[in-house]
């Protein structure tokens, strides 16, 4: 019996991964380095600092060091959030009526946890989530299932009592091997959008969601 609902946050709560695309575009872009529409799609679920080594293991001589880099990345991203950020179709509605039907929510995002609270607080939704987690705490990100675990020992319940909302293939690999049931809702101009049939289930907008989700494969 589903207990508990987990959230991502970037691309499901908000429409955030052009925020992220295009601040870590800006920055690399002043190094002469150009990132092509492959490597955002490849970067999407994964910490910020997983996505700086990869980009440094590529060009390894630049004049900031990667914490510095992943630093002014996040401080990019938050003043988008604050500037242009809304909740996508369906969020509000669907944290209301788990609220209203008592199921225990959560968060567990590959953000910092500075770019999660300026998004919950430019929403206004804070108060919807009984537990807010970000895998900077976790020693490893998305796919590793680490940072679901820890979600829903957070949250008192099993693992096997949670189903997971996520956006990006990384989040529903996670989920699923955290023992999580798994809605996917992908961005629909996403690549290689078959790869999303391992969740339980897709939706095209999490307002095509209902309680009745919470009862699949049961």
């Amino acid at each position: 019996m589903i207990k508990a609902v987990i959230f991502d946050m970037d691309g499901l709560l908000i429409d955030s991964e052009p925020f992220w695309r295009l601040s870590q575009k800006n920055l690399f872009s002043k190094r002469g380095i150009n990132l092509k529409e492959d490597d955002f799609e490849s970067f999407m679920g994964k910490r910020i600092d997983e996505v700086v080594a990869i980009i440094f293991s590529r060009f390894p001589n630049q004049d900031k060091t990667q914490r510095e880099t992943a630093d002014e990345i996040v401080e990019g991203v938050i003043n988008l959030v604050l500037e242009r950020g809304i909740a996508l179709p369906g969020v509000v509605k669907t944290l209301k009526e788990l609220q209203e039907n008592n199921y225990k929510i959560g968060l567990a995002s590959s953000s910092n946890l500075r770019i999660i609270k300026a998004v919950l607080k430019k929403l206004d939704i804070e108060s919807y989530f009984e537990v807010v987690h970000s895998a900077q705490f976790e020693e490893y990100g998305k796919p590793h299932p680490q940072i679901f675990i820890s979600t829903a020992k957070m949250l008192d319940v099993a693992p096997s009592e949670c189903l997971v909302l996520e956006d990006s293939f990384h989040g529903v690999i996670a989920a699923l091997a955290a023992n999580m049931k798994c809605v996917a809702i992908p961005d629909t101009k996403s690549n290689n959008l078959k790869r999303f049939i391992i969740a339980d289930q897709i939706l095209e907008s999490m307002d095509d969601f209902s309680i009745d989700s919470l009862q699949i494969r049961n």
